[in-house]
Order: C-alpha cells, then structure tokens, then sequence
C-alpha cells in the first residue's frame, strides 16, 4: 500500500465524521480556519498529502521543521481540506502498537471544545481518528510522522504541566 493510498484512505474516513453532529465551527465562529490578523498560520501536512496541493489554488506549501505547512485563507471547498483538519481537534497517538485518539494540545487555545475532552466528541468521530492512526502505524512512510506528533504532544504536556497551563 502506497502512503498517498494510506493518506486518502483516512482523508475518506474523516470527509464525514466530525467533531460534532453539527457544524462545531459555529460555537467558536470558525476560530480554527481563521488566522489571526498579521499571522500566517497553516496545517501540517502528512508525508506525500503536499502532492495534493502542488497546483491548487487558494493553498501555499511551506516547508516547515516537520515537513509542509499548507497555508489557506480560513476558507476551503471541505473535499480539499488536508488530513490535519480533518483530524482537528484530535489527534491519532501511538502508544506502543496501539493507536488512540487524545485531545490535540495544539487546540487548547483556539477549540472550545479542548475543555470537554473526548467525552465532547461523536463516537464516530473518535472512532475515525483511531482507524485513521492505526492505518497510518502501518504505513512505514506515515509511522515516522506520527512518532514525531507523539513526542510533541508529550512535550506539550510535559510543559502545561511543569507551568500549570
């Protein structure tokens, strides 16, 4: 199986299954497609997903310390929103060889969702998330990656917990 293979495969499985049972976007006014003024933020891209966006408009590709940052506007047709959003505000983790989906501590200061944990979350939702991770685990272009989100994550928590955050 090709990693693009692996990436459209999880990129289906999260295209209906969102947070929520309903737009979550309008609790917080879309805070997580709108960039605050001044700042170019973007999405980290999955290994090879960056060939999705080679040639479409209304996205940039950046490189970044973990590989390619798409920068948008805050608005897209939701078919070409890349594999982070869709995962947005969780994250597939590794533990081990298991994978389970956890709060993406990168969301505390924008999802208000964050708050409420994975018990906020539509089960079909979180569901996705861990089937998407345990596709990528397997894939030996995409495990690298989600090694490396781990290790954020857990220095993430290592730092909220050290200053109290």
């Amino acid at each position: 199986m090709s990693s693009m293979t692996t990436v459209e495969e999880c990129r289906a499985l999260l295209d209906t299954a969102t947070p929520l049972r309903r737009d979550c976007g309008r609790l917080c006014g879309a805070a997580c497609c709108s960039p605050l003024p001044g700042e170019e933020t973007g999405m980290l891209l999955f290994p090879t997903e960056e060939a999705l966006y080679e040639n479409a408009a209304g996205f940039e590709l950046r490189p970044a310390a973990m590989g390619t940052l798409l920068i948008c506007s805050g608005a897209c047709d939701r078919a070409m929103r890349p594999l982070s959003c869709r995962l947005f505000p969780l994250l597939p983790v590794l533990r081990g060889e298991s994978v389970r989906a956890e709060m993406d501590l990168r969301a505390k200061a924008v999802c208000p969702l964050f708050r409420q944990g994975l018990s906020a979350m539509s089960a079909e939702f979180v569901s996705a998330v861990e089937a998407c991770g345990s596709l990528l685990a397997q894939d030996p272009r995409q495990r690298p990656f989600l090694e490396k989100l781990a290790e954020e994550q857990a220095e993430l928590k290592a730092l909220s917990d050290a200053f109290g955050a």
